[in-house]
C-alpha cells in the first residue's frame, strides 16, 4: 500500500514533483488531510516534515481535475482511498455520489519521475559538514546542487554539464537541480554578488 511506504518527500519536493504550490500542501497538512512524519532533526536545523510518495499523485490529480476547492471531507476520503492502493497501480475514486476522481488518468511519467528522484536523491546527493560546510553536493564531488541549478537557470543544458564533467551520471545533474529547487538556500547572501565590483 502507498501508506505502508515510509514518508519520502519534503513539502517542497512534493510541490515540485506534483506541480502545485507549497502553500496548497501546507494547507492540506494543517487540515489533517495528508499525514506527515518528522524527519531526523539536525542540530542546527529545524525538523522538516515528510510526506508519503502518494501525496505527489494526490495533489497532482486534484489540480489536474480542477478539484482543489473540494470540501475537506471529500479530500480526506480521496486520500484514504489512495493511501490503500498498491503503488504504482491506481484506481479511480468515487468520493461522493456519482463523483469520481480519475486516478487512472495520472500520467505514468509522474510516478516514474517521483521514483527516479527518490532513487537519485539517495544515490547522488550528499551533505557532510566537512565538505563546504554541509552544503549539499553531488556525491564524490564538490559540485553543489545550487551551482548545478544556477548553470541550468543561466541557459546551459544538462548536456553542457556532462561535457564539463563526463564522469558524472546525467541523473545526478537532474536530481541535483530538483533538489536545489526544493531546498532553497536560507538566509541572506553576503554582500551583493550580483553587482559588479567597482
Amino acid at each position: 500500500m502507498i501508506m505502508a511506504h515510509r514518508a519520502d518527500f519534503t513539502v517542497r519536493e512534493t510541490a515540485e514533483l506534483s506541480g502545485v504550490a507549497p502553500g496548497t500542501i501546507e494547507k492540506a497538512i494543517q487540515s489533517r488531510i495528508v499525514p506527515t512524519v518528522p524527519a531526523t532533526i539536525h542540530s542546527n536545523r529545524r525538523p522538516t516534515r515528510h510526506l508519503p510518495r502518494g501525496a505527489v499523485v494526490f495533489f497532482h490529480a486534484l489540480k489536474a481535475a480542477g478539484l482543489t476547492r473540494l470540501p475537506v471531507s471529500h479530500k480526506r476520503r480521496i486520500w484514504q482511498h489512495l493511501a490503500g492502493m498498491e503503488w504504482p497501480r491506481l484506481e479511480n475514486v468515487e468520493f461522493a455520489a456519482y463523483t469520481v476522481l480519475h486516478l487512472e488518468d495520472v500520467p505514468e511519467e509522474l510516478i516514474a519521475s517521483a521514483d527516479r528522484y527518490l532513487r537519485g536523491r539517495a544515490a547522488f546527493i550528499h551533505s557532510d559538514p566537512d565538505i563546504l560546510g554541509g552544503t549539499p553536493v553531488i556525491r564524490g564531488t564538490r559540485i553543489t546542487v545550487y551551482s548545478v541549478l544556477g548553470r541550468l537557470e543561466g541557459g546551459e543544458t544538462v548536456d553542457d554539464l556532462i561535457e564539463d564533467y563526463p564522469d558524472i551520471d546525467r541523473r545526478a545533474f537532474e536530481t541535483a537541480a530538483l533538489y536545489a529547487r526544493s531546498h532553497p538556500l536560507r538566509g541572506r547572501p553576503a554582500g551583493r554578488p550580483w553587482k559588479a565590483a567597482s
